[in-house]
C-alpha cells in the first residue's frame, strides 16, 4: 500500500495543481504541449538514452513487446468498431485512443515512483518507441496519406533526433561537455512536472459527460491493453522489471496529444476528448490495481 500511495499521490497532487492553475488563469494549452514536445521531452530522451545501461537484448524485447501489443490492440479495436457499426470518423477515434497511451505525462512519473530509476530507464525505451510509432503511423491510419507522410512527420520531431543522438553518444562512448550536460539535466528534470501540470490544465477545460462509447474506449486502453501486453511479454520471455514496465506502460490512459493528432488528421475529436478525460480519471483507480497485480506476478 505504501508503494501505491508514493506512486499515485505525487502524480495526483501535481495534476490537481494544474487543474487549479488552469481554472484560475487563461493558459494556452498548445503552447504548454509544444514546450514539452520540442524542448523538455527530447532532453529527457537524450539523457535517458546515452545514460542507459540496458543490454541491447532487453531494449529490443521491450520494443518488440510494444509493437506486438499495438498490433493486437489494432485488431481488437477495429473488430469492436466494425461490430458496433461505428461511423468512419468514430472508428478512427477508437483506434487512436486504444493505441496511443500516455506513456510520458503519467507513465514516466508513475513508473519512477513505483519501480525506481531502473524502471524509469526501461519506461523511456517504451516512450521512445511510442513517440516514433505515433509520429510515423498516426498520419497513416488516421488520414491514409501513406508511409512518406508519416516519415516526414517523424523526421520533424526532435525526439527522433534526440534518440539518434543518444544512441550515437552511447555507441562511441563520447563525453558530453559539462555545461551542456547540466543544461540537458535541467531540461529533462522539468519534463515530468511540466507534463503533469499540462495534463491538469487540459482536464480543467474539458466537459465531464460520458456514454457507453467512452466507457468502451477507456476499458480497451486501461484494462485490455495491459492484459494483452502481459501475454505478449510472457511470450517474449520478459521477466521482472522488463515485464512490469511493459505492462504498466501499456496500462496508461489515453495520451493527451491524441486529440491533436485526431484533430489534425481525422477522427471524432469530441469523443476522443471525452475518452481522454474519462480514461485519465479512471486510471487513478486502475493503475494501482495493475501495479498490485504486476508486483504479485513478479
Amino acid at each position: 500500500m505504501g508503494v501505491l500511495i508514493s506512486a499515485v499521490l505525487p502524480i495526483t497532487l501535481v495534476a490537481l495543481t494544474g487543474v487549479w492553475v488552469g481554472r484560475a488563469f487563461v493558459l494556452d494549452i498548445r503552447t504548454m504541449t509544444r514546450l514539452n514536445i520540442y524542448a523538455l521531452l527530447p532532453a529527457l530522451v537524450l539523457t535517458g538514452v546515452y545514460g542507459s545501461t540496458l543490454a541491447l537484448g532487453t531494449t529490443l524485447k521491450i520494443v518488440a513487446g510494444f509493437l506486438l501489443n499495438c498490433a493486437a490492440l489494432y485488431i481488437i479495436a477495429t473488430a469492436c468498431a466494425r461490430l458496433l457499426k461505428l461511423p468512419s470518423a468514430t472508428q478512427k477515434g477508437l483506434v487512436a485512443t486504444t493505441l496511443l497511451a500516455n506513456s510520458g505525462n503519467i507513465g514516466l512519473p508513475f513508473v519512477l515512483f513505483s519501480l525506481g530509476d531502473a524502471g524509469l530507464e526501461r519506461a523511456i525505451v517504451y516512450l521512445i518507441s511510442s513517440a516514433i510509432f505515433i509520429a510515423s503511423m498516426g498520419p497513416i491510419f488516421l488520414k491514409g496519406e501513406g508511409v512518406r507522410a508519416g516519415l516526414k512527420v517523424t523526421l520533424g520531431l526532435p525526439v527522433f533526433w534526440a534518440t539518434l543522438g543518444g544512441i550515437g553518444l552511447q555507441s562511441f562512448t563520447l563525453q558530453v561537455p559539462e555545461a551542456l550536460n547540466r543544461a540537458l539535466t535541467l531540461l529533462s528534470d522539468a519534463a515530468i512536472p511540466i507534463a503533469l501540470l499540462t495534463l491538469g490544465v487540459q482536464l480543467s477545460h474539458t466537459a465531464l459527460s460520458f456514454g457507453l462509447y467512452e466507457i468502451l474506449a477507456a476499458t480497451l486502453r486501461l484494462l485490455v491493453s495491459p492484459l494483452t501486453a502481459y501475454g505478449i511479454g510472457r511470450m517474449l520471455a520478459l521477466e521482472g522489471l522488463d515485464l512490469a514496465v511493459l505492462v504498466m506502460q501499456s496500462a496508461m490512459p489515453v495520451a493527451v496529444n491524441t486529440l491533436i493528432w485526431v484533430t489534425e488528421f481525422g477522427g471524432d475529436s469530441d469523443r476522443v476528448a471525452k475518452t481522454i478525460v474519462l480514461s485519465t480519471m479512471l486510471s487513478f483507480a486502475t493503475l494501482p490495481l495493475v501495479l498490485w497485480l504486476v508486483q504479485r506476478a513478479m
